[in-house]
């Protein structure tokens, strides 16, 4: 089964992306999987502090993940994979595409005005060619009635 990839965060070319996302899905026969990051806390020196901070951070990405996973099925019929990790955005991204040998595509939203964000940057850059599939960046400028016309 093709899968599909997004990365999720509270950015609205991160919905942008997961649309494209589940109606490639629909018409290849695949799935989405979506992953959160949430990024590894800096030190503090109390413990319990760090702990709680990481926890929270921890919930409101399985919250949002959820939401998201909640209108995909609504519209879609589908269940994505669902995958919340902590630390690097990057190296958690690259890790996650290893351990899935089904991997089709990385799909990442792009802000309709500005320059791109980090992992555009990241993955649009210099490694672009060691990916192990091909990397889809949706223009956050695109409406709803076109990117299910792409797709």
């Amino acid at each position: 089964m093709r899968v599909y990839l997004v990365i999720m965060d509270e950015t609205g070319e991160a919905l942008t992306a997961l649309r494209f996302a589940s109606r490639r899905a629909q018409h290849t026969g695949g799935q989405v999987h979506i992953l959160a990051l949430v990024p590894k806390q800096d030190f503090v020196a109390w413990g319990g502090v760090q702990a709680t901070i990481e926890d929270e951070a921890h919930s409101r990405a399985e919250a949002l993940v959820a939401s998201a996973a909640g209108t995909l099925f609504d519209e879609m019929g589908q269940r994505p994979v669902i995958t919340v990790r902590m630390g690097d955005a990057t190296r958690e991204i690259r890790n996650y595409m290893q351990e899935c040998p089904d991997l089709a595509m990385l799909v990442l939203g792009a802000a309709a005005t500005g320059a791109p964000g980090p992992l555009i940057a990241h993955f649009a850059g210099a490694d672009a060619g060691s990916l192990p599939c091909p990397l889809t960046i949706v223009p956050g400028s695109l409406t709803d009635d076109e990117i299910d016309r792409m797709s």
